[in-house]
């Protein structure tokens, strides 16, 4: 099974975005961590966007 490259994108431009990490060692990080790297930055933007 392949993975949709328009999501690919949109995972590493979040990570890069949100972490300043290089395409390079984003590319480097599993499916599973990718995912798991988003799900964090989200629930820390949740936070901060409430005031905690």
């Amino acid at each position: 099974m392949t993975y949709a490259l328009p999501r690919l994108r949109e995972e590493i431009a979040y990570i890069a975005y949100h972490f300043h990490w290089p395409r390079a060692e984003i590319l480097d990080l599993t499916h599973d961590e990718r995912r798991q790297w988003v799900a964090e930055i989200a629930r820390i933007n949740t936070r901060v966007n409430e005031g905690g």
